[in-house]
């Protein structure tokens, strides 16, 4: 039987960021937004510049993901979500 993770099952929740100086949406889930807050703190940063660093090396891939899924990805792959 699988349980439900604490606090359960959360949708998407979506949020306003400044990037490259234009506002832009994003919906992640509330587990990701957390881990995004913990690793801009990490490293000193405010979420916005972290979300822009991220952003600028998805658009150099050739067939780069949406945002959202690119900072899932990062989060995932570098180990910021345990």
């Amino acid at each position: 039987m699988i349980d439900a993770p604490p606090g359960g099952f959360r949708g998407p929740v979506k949020r306003s960021i400044t990037i490259a100086g234009h506002q832009t949406s994003i919906s992640l889930e509330p587990i990701f937004w957390d881990r995004l807050d913990a690793a801009a703190a990490a490293r000193g940063l405010p979420l916005s510049a972290l979300v822009a660093a991220i952003d600028a090396r998805r658009i150099t891939e050739a067939d780069p993901p949406n945002l959202a899924s690119a900072l899932r990805s990062w989060l995932m792959l570098t180990g910021a979500v345990a």
